[in-house]
């Protein structure tokens, strides 16, 4: 065991000699984080893959996770936090705030530091000098376009046009209807609780605070919340706060899912905003002496203009209880008199983001904090046969080794502490193995032909009763058949999962990054036998994740440890392999399609078979049944929730099952798989990644087929004339068709377009893109793309959205998939789970078709569906090749290109 002596040591930091006492082995990261209390570099991998962690010493970027605090000798230290001074940004700082350069954030701090290691180095670095010094940085959101933005801002050479453009278009939608005055007709949210003081609150310091039951999951919802408010109350958005879900403060919305926080949660907080409105207008009248349709709204003052005299909110409501509902009678103001909505803002977190501010649960500091770490079985199902914890109580600093069956945790007073004790504990303990993973290399296979329970879709949704068998018409001219598969996928957050409990007095507080604190409450009561009530969690905003990831997950462990050692709080973190191994993965899918052509080419025929497993492992309330990891080995074991098919429109494997394309005969068919071999869940888009790759890889193979030009195809069935639109300024924005380069480069383009859910954003994406014929390696050009969200209402947080959507699908598409053996998972760290870098990144533009008046659309996973398609079509395009097995390896290309058959998987 190495030394872990604690000794003095001198470190100047940020200008400034600091003293520290910490053992000299220990990670610079830790002392930084931990000791200094500097919160802007990032425990990502622990590893030195990911670059968040990134410091400057002695002018160099150093990976702080990989380097001993004692190798640092004299050489000065700057960390993010150290580069603004005051109100200044440094130059970097303040390019990133202009170019909005982040969603989630948890990469930003790295990125900074690398972006100003380059710039002291090469002031002015070409573009490819700016994404090779920049491609050891890792971004799971999806922002390297914005982030390549930046540093050339930032090096004195911005870029003249923005990533988006906003288009006015025709009339491509009936006129919103006059807002409901019926109670049946409010938002959700508004019906489970119309009080109003849950929704909002005018403050005694001129600010106004709005309350929503959603999370920040990177999507940018703080913003845009605030900015609905702050139009409707007509005041400054500066005055506006906004309180995320929070179990003892805001509503209870579920879950924050399904792109639908501003179709529900936006909605009520534009109603309860308008609500106050009526409100204080209704007082301020009769204090004024004044009509009240005299009376006008200017930053939160409500003034007369032909007395003179004025009010406020904060005079009126100020600290108190409004004691009203929201009834619909407050009607929420047109389209026509927005002020700030549908007009660019940047986050409201962004500065505390590129300043390094403690912002994430992984930086929350209480007092008389202590760290944990949880041990891992090797594989599912293992269980603990022995462990000797004494061994770990030696390590100096541990306070607890904590066993509950299978469930083996570590507390310790200091960070690095825990992940020494946590690795002797692991050495020393002795598992039983699970059972064994089927093999992977049969895996599509399998899933073909197991048990598995079909159901046919009518309208999106599921009927129980007999599948009519595939079967093409006698007429048909022309029938195709190809078969599609995604493997299992990721959420790989770029931070591992983190949580903070601390149990005092038989009461429990939560701080999670989880997508429904509400919802983890009712389990964490579930699993520890304790009423709700005792109970209070609250969200912190977490590393970028949208799905079910192990957030949840690190609650549990981190109460479980909180309830060994009541009254201190515990900092629970995740290691990579933790991440990696253990949460919930998107499902594998397998599909099957067939169609047929008449004679003079036109679609008599669809049919669609999609085989998949549940995409929701979410708690049903079950008695004996959990969702939450640990609790799965504890001595009393919960069960896990079964999987079970999901029966509601456009949900589960079937989501965007069916086309919008008005083909006249289709037979859509959903085989539900009842058991994965992998842990599954909620992933981004859920069927719809997959469901949509199939379908526009189809269409476009229909369309050569036909020998028909494959945009004019797909508009040839149509008919909605809004999805018409996007696919057109899509194709508009594109332009040429790019030229082949000569050599060994093959370049091609390819489209694709979908309706996520077939009721929310239309999008459509042009792919431009290049293949090496002698390597197979894809490389992105450009992506072209166009959305329809409804009303807008913050268009550069909506494009940041479709650029990085687009990016996480495209490394889906090239790259990703969970790797396994008969023993483990495999895919353990970013180089045996690779993701798209900063080099493979295409320039991307995106086209906003405004809708004032419409309803908001959910846009946080429109992308995903189109993109796989759009970058298939654009390889076939280039090499005559189909790619139709997800990742598009440089093997599966050479494969493609010397004959092999990618319908056999």
């Amino acid at each position: 065991m190495p030394s872990t002596e604690l000794r003095e040591i001198t470190l100047l930091v940020n200008g400034q000699m600091r003293e520290v006492r910490v053992d000299t082995g220990t990670p610079l990261l830790y002392v930084l984080r931990n000791e200094l209390g500097l919160k802007g570099a990032k425990f990502g991998c622990g590893l030195g893959q990911c670059g968040t962690c990134k410091v400057l010493v002695g002018g160099e970027a150093v990976l702080a996770c990989r380097t001993p605090v004692e190798a640092v000798g004299e050489r000065p230290i700057i960390t993010v936090e150290g580069l603004s001074s005051g109100d200044r940004l440094h130059p970097v700082q303040d390019a990133f705030m202009v170019e909005n350069a982040a969603q989630c954030g948890y990469c930003t701090s790295g990125m900074i530091i690398a972006a100003k290691a380059l710039l002291d180095k090469q002031p002015q670095p070409d573009d490819d000098e700016i994404r090779a010094a920049m491609t050891p940085n890792l971004c799971r959101c999806g922002t390297y376009e914005r982030v390549f933005r930046a540093v050339r801002r930032a090096s004195g050479r911005p870029l003249p046009d923005p990533v988006y453009s906003q288009w006015e278009v025709a009339e491509t939608a009936p006129a919103q209807p006059e807002a409901p005055r019926l109670a049946d007709e409010l938002p959700a949210p508004l019906l489970r609780t119309p009080e109003l003081d849950a929704w909002v609150r005018v403050n005694t310091d001129g600010t106004i605070t709005v309350f929503t039951g959603k999370v920040e999951l990177g999507q940018d919802i703080r913003t845009s919340v605030a900015m609905i408010g702050a139009d409707e109350l007509d005041v400054d958005l500066s005055r506006i706060r906004v309180v995320m879900a929070d179990t003892g403060a805001s509503p209870n919305e579920g879950y924050t899912a399904s792109s639908m926080s501003l179709e529900t949660s936006g909605n009520a907080v534009r109603y309860a905003t308008a609500e106050l409105r009526r409100l204080a207008l209704d007082v301020a009248y009769e204090e004024l002496e004044a009509p009240r349709d005299r009376l006008l709204i200017e930053d939160g003052t409500i003034s007369d203009p032909v007395t003179g005299r004025s009010t406020t909110y904060w005079h009126l409501f100020g600290g108190r209880t409004l004691g009203s509902r929201i009834t619909g009678v407050a009607r929420p103001k047109p389209a026509a008199a927005y002020a700030v909505l549908g007009q660019p803002q940047p986050r409201l977190d962004l500065l505390a983001k590129v300043t390094g501010q403690a912002h994430f649960v992984h930086d929350l500091e209480l007092p008389h904090m202590v760290h944990g770490r949880v041990v891992r079985p090797p594989n599912y199902g293992a269980r603990l046969l022995s462990v000797d914890g004494d061994v770990a109580k030696q390590v100096p600093g541990v306070l607890a080794v904590v066993r509950d069956g299978s469930f083996l945790g570590v507390i310790a007073e200091r960070e690095e502490q825990a992940v020494r004790a946590v690795a002797v504990l692991e050495a020393g303990a002795t598992w039983e193995p699970g059972p064994p993973l089927p093999p992977q290399a049969t895996l599509f296979q399998d899933m073909l032909t197991g048990p598995q329970q079909a159901f046919l879709l009518d309208e999106g949704r599921p009927v129980v009763g007999p599948v009519p068998p595939v079967a093409a018409p006698a007429e048909a001219a022309t029938t195709l058949q190809a078969t599609y598969a995604r493997p299992y996928h990721m959420h790989a957050s770029l931070g591992p999962s983190a949580a903070v409990a601390q149990l005092i007095d038989g009461k429990l507080t939560v701080w999670s990054h989880s997508q429904g604190p509400y919802p983890l409450r009712t389990e964490l009561a579930q699993v520890l036998g304790m009423p709700e009530s005792a109970i209070h969690a609250i969200h912190m905003d977490g590393p970028g994740c949208y799905g079910h990831n192990g957030a949840d997950d690190a609650a549990m462990d981190a109460a479980l440890l909180a309830r060994a050692l009541p009254g201190r709080p515990v900092a629970l973190k995740w290691l990579r392999a933790d991440e990696h191994a253990w949460e919930p993965y998107g499902p594998a899918t397998v599909i099957q399609m067939q169609g047929s052509l008449s004679e003079n080419g036109d679609v008599i025929d669809w049919n669609h078979d999609v085989w998949g497993y549940g995409h929701s492992a979410r708690s049903s309330g079950a008695p004996g049944s959990s969702s939450l990891l640990a609790s799965w080995y504890l001595d009393a074991p919960f069960d896990p929730p079964q999987l079970r098919p999901m029966m509601g429109p456009e949900s589960g494997v079937h989501r965007n099952a069916t086309p919008l394309y008005t083909f006249p005969r289709r037979r859509i068919v959903k085989h539900f798989l009842p058991g994965s071999p992998l842990r599954v869940s909620a992933l981004r888009g859920l069927g719809t990644y997959a469901n949509v790759f199939a379908i526009e890889s189809f269409v476009d193979e229909l369309a050569r087929a036909a020998g028909a030009d494959p945009v004019d195809f797909r508009l040839r069935y149509l008919e909605e004339p809004r999805a018409r639109a996007v696919l057109e300024a899509a194709v508009t924005k594109a332009g040429a068709r790019p030229q082949d380069v000569g050599g060994t480069q093959a370049c091609g383009r390819g489209f694709a377009f979908s309706q996520y859910k077939n009721r929310q954003c239309y999008v459509a994406v042009v792919v431009d893109l290049c293949v090496d014929r002698e390597t197979g390696r894809i490389r992105l050009e450009r992506a072209v793309l166009a959305v329809d969200a409804g009303q807008i209402v913050n268009p550069d947080g909506l494009s940041n959205q479709i650029e990085g959507g687009f990016t996480q699908a495209a490394s889906w598409t090239l790259h990703e998939q969970v790797t396994f053996d008969e023993h483990t998972i495999i895919s353990t760290d970013w180089r045996t789970y690779p993701i798209l870098r900063f080099r493979e990144a295409p320039v991307i533009e995106t086209v906003l078709l405004d809708q004032p008046g419409q309803p908001f659309l959910g846009v946080g996973e429109g992308t995903h569906g189109p993109v796989p398609g759009a970058i298939g079509n654009a390889i076939f395009d280039a090499l005559g090749v189909r790619l139709r097995r997800i990742p598009f390896t440089p093997d599966r290309v050479l494969d493609a290109l010397s004959e092999f058959d990618p319908e056999v998987l």
